[in-house]
């Protein structure tokens, strides 16, 4: 059994981080046939980040974004500036093209909590997540078409709608493995996924 110090804290706990701890461990542990307790996959960062493509004509857009993401995460975003000067699309080394957000520890399980639980049920015709939003190495990539899911963004004080890039980092070494682990955690995967389970000898 794995003890962390997080889940005996009286004054605070993150109700995922101890859901995994004991129970998602054991059962995983058991599913796969693992040896050691270090092989069992476990969540390693989940990192959001969001393009600004306007802010280089409104250097306002990017002051609303900024609030906005870091309503939702709880984190400053950090600004990314374009590397390379590139004429067609207009834009200059150093200016402002995007933002981005990594999530660890608490904020990580915290987040995906509010994510898994009341964001994506207030997609628009939700029909489940498909297989494909896995890389091939156990990491999950999803587009979101805006913002206005997460209840934190104040639709009313809010410019446009905003798409975004959610990346789930697991230490999985398997697409299937990892998805066992998303869904224990209660990500809601199509019952059609073609992603069959790595099965340990």
């Amino acid at each position: 059994m794995i003890i962390d110090s997080e889940c005996a804290m009286k004054e605070y706990r993150s109700r995922l981080k101890c859901f995994y701890l004991e129970n998602i461990v054991r059962d995983l542990k058991k599913r796969f046939n693992f040896k050691n307790i270090h092989q069992i996959p476990r969540l390693d960062k989940i990192v959001i980040n969001m393009g600004i493509s306007e802010a280089k004509e409104n250097i306002k857009v990017l002051d609303i974004a900024v609030l906005e993401l870091a309503a939702i995460t709880g984190q400053k975003p950090v600004i990314c500036r374009a590397k390379h000067s590139i004429s067609n699309f207009k834009i200059r080394k150093g200016m402002p093209i995007g933002i981005k957000v990594t999530l660890r520890n608490v904020r990580m399980y915290e987040f995906l909590d509010r994510f898994i639980n009341i964001a994506i049920p207030r997609i628009r015709d939700f029909r489940g997540i498909s297989s494909s939003c896995f890389d091939g190495r156990g990491n999950f990539n999803i587009g979101l078409i805006e913002q206005y899911i997460f209840s934190e963004v104040d639709i009313e004080k809010s410019d446009k709608a905003r798409g975004m890039n959610v990346s789930i980092v697991t230490t999985a070494k398997e697409d299937g493995i990892a998805m066992a682990l998303l869904e224990s955690f209660g990500m809601p995967f199509k019952k059609n996924n073609n992603i069959s389970y790595y099965k340990k000898k």
